[in-house]
């Protein structure tokens, strides 16, 4: 028996995590109790996803806990021990402005729980692959201080400069920048991770990605940029830009791709390894290029304002260099482009009201 355990199960990367592993033959355990909604409202919940994959997947288990509980977490990898072989890491507190509101929880949460996490693992499966979702936030606002150029329709890095072509790569530094309280617990989760590979030699990686997405996301106001765009757009909610005149640039990637990236690693891991991870150049876009590709897979004008202030040290111009990867996992491929996400994302929200309207008639 080969276990996998995945925590934020019911999530937009967690759920796309079951379903891969439960595919590939693993017995998988999911962790969450449904903290988005706590963090960012009912909307947002996980539970519809959670229902779906016990009902879907009968071999699943689905574990309510919270990982910051380290004694319901120990008693749970002492239960499953050495056939543990895989733990994702995908549970975590995700906004800039929530972490400012409670910065005690959003610790606990990304860095505490994650030290959990690796401390029974490294106790009780110590020959398992880690894998952890970061963020391209560890590098805090560093990425602004690039030289960037502003076009009609978005800011672009200038063309002379080595990270035009492919994006931004894992030598720029994490150091003296402005990450937002949420990009500190990020950056304290992703050490912890490199350090317990390196250190104690545990077969970990870091994946720091940009935009992650997908018709799975439960996109809300203050996390989820494109399927929250994407859901205002088919729906009518108002939707507000946050300073930048439109202009920042973000890469996506879809869960799905993501999750083979998992699998890749899994199959030959490495001991500390970190990689950005994301859409790259052909998968990028600004907030009003973002706009117009979901007016046209909406079919109508989206209600959408322009608010002046920026989110504090959010991203002017991100676009992931995926090079590294791709040169020590050669047969991963990128699937999705961004018109298919965004396309994918639609077809979802337009379901999802279906279903409800259906439910409100009966």
């Amino acid at each position: 028996m080969s276990v996998a355990i995945v925590t934020g199960a019911s999530g937009l990367v967690g759920a796309e995590t079951v379903r891969h592993l439960t595919g590939r033959g693993l017995e998988v355990v999911g962790i969450d109790n449904d903290m988005r909604a706590r963090f960012f409202g009912p909307a947002a919940s996980t539970r519809a996803c959670r229902e779906r994959l016990i009902r879907e997947l009968p071999s699943y288990r689905h574990v309510d806990a919270d990982i910051r509980d380290l004694e319901s977490m120990r008693r749970l990898f002492e239960a499953y021990g050495r056939a543990i072989r895989l733990v994702v890491h995908a549970a975590a507190q995700p906004s800039h402005d929530w972490a400012a509101r409670d910065p005690c929880t959003d610790f606990g949460v990304n860095a505490q729980g994650t030290l959990n996490l690796l401390e029974l693992t490294r106790r009780f499966c110590p020959e398992a692959v880690f894998i952890f979702t970061s963020t391209n936030k560890v590098y805090g606002d560093r990425p602004n201080g690039l030289p960037l150029v502003e076009l009609e329709k978005r800011f672009e890095l200038a063309p002379e400069h080595p990270w035009h072509a492919h994006g931004i790569d894992e030598t720029m530094s994490i150091d003296q920048s402005l990450h937002s309280l949420f990009g500190a617990s990020k950056v304290a989760a992703d050490m912890l991770v490199q350090e317990y590979g390196r250190y104690f030699g545990m077969r970990t990686a870091c994946f720091r990605g940009g935009c992650l997405t997908g018709p799975g996301h439960a996109g809300a106001e203050l996390h989820g940029f494109l399927a929250y765009l994407v859901k205002c757009a088919v729906t009518g909610v108002p939707y507000t830009v946050h300073g930048y005149r439109g202009k920042q640039v973000r890469d996506n990637i879809h869960s799905a791709d993501l999750v083979e990236a998992f699998w890749q690693f899994f199959e030959r891991p490495r001991a500390g390894a970190v990689y950005n991870i994301g859409g790259g150049r052909e998968a990028s876009c600004s907030v009003l290029e973002a706009i117009e590709l979901a007016e046209t897979v909406a079919g109508r004008p989206m209600n959408w304002s322009l608010s002046e202030r920026n989110r504090i040290g959010d991203h002017v111009w991100w676009i992931s260099d995926t090079r590294r990867f791709e040169r020590d996992y050669p047969a991963w491929r990128r699937r999705y482009g961004l018109k298919r996400i965004v396309e994918e994302i639609g077809a979802r929200v337009r379901e999802e009201a279906g279903r409800a309207a259906g439910t409100e008639a009966a």
